[in-house]
């Protein structure tokens, strides 16, 4: 009991990683725990929609542990382009310490869950991630482009890093997105485009 008591405990700390986007109508920018939620949330109501049957619940498990590195590792917005096999490879230590606070069979089952996620080969990992790549965008949506403006991030970057996970996991709400993005495009809520790497840092 102490060992599970430890992790739920240190998981609090994700309620302290910041991420790039506001939610909407709020000043302050939201925290990876919000993040996990969020997307659990998204997927469960999607379930309807994923590109083939999927184990809802093994999905949303999925989603609830894929950011736990990031209380070694922080944030990094999923529009980096380049950096990413460090990034990867310090996510995973973190995990495995993370997740190494818990006996067994809980340390393995998670451990096996944060590599499905990273994968992408399942059904259920292709809809996780999908539903991860779409909330940023849904954000930004709701709230002027907040974020892409402010780390300039262009509609072309967009389309290129989402559009492929989100059409493989579930077409319908890439379908949605493809146009929203495009009608929004119009409206001028992207960024004059940058290079930002996954380190943190742009160029």
């Amino acid at each position: 009991m102490q060992q599970i008591v430890d992790f739920i405990l240190e998981l609090d700390k994700l309620k302290g990683v910041t991420r790039k986007n506001k939610p909407p109508g709020l000043d302050r920018y939201e925290n990876s725990a919000e993040h996990s939620w969020q997307i659990a949330m998204l997927a469960f109501s999607l379930e309807q929609y994923a590109e083939t049957p999927v184990n809802i619940n093994r999905v949303v498990a999925m989603l609830l542990v894929h950011d736990i590195g990031e209380i070694d590792t922080g944030d990094t917005i999923v529009f980096a382009v380049d950096g990413w096999e460090e990034r990867k490879a310090a996510e995973l230590a973190a995990v495995k310490r993370i997740f190494g606070l818990l006996p067994e069979p809980q340390r393995t089952n998670f451990m096996e869950l944060w590599l499905e996620f990273e994968k992408a080969e399942t059904p259920e990992a292709r809809f996780a991630n999908a539903a991860d790549r779409a909330i940023p965008s849904l954000l930004n949506l709701a709230n002027n482009g907040q974020s892409w403006v402010e780390n300039g991030i262009s509609h072309e970057r967009v389309v290129q890093r989402i559009g492929p996970p989100i059409k493989a996991g579930c077409p319908a709400l890439w379908d949605y997105l493809e146009v929203r993005l495009e009608e929004e495009h119009r409206k001028g809520w992207f960024g004059t485009e940058i290079c930002i790497s996954s380190h943190g840092g742009k160029s």
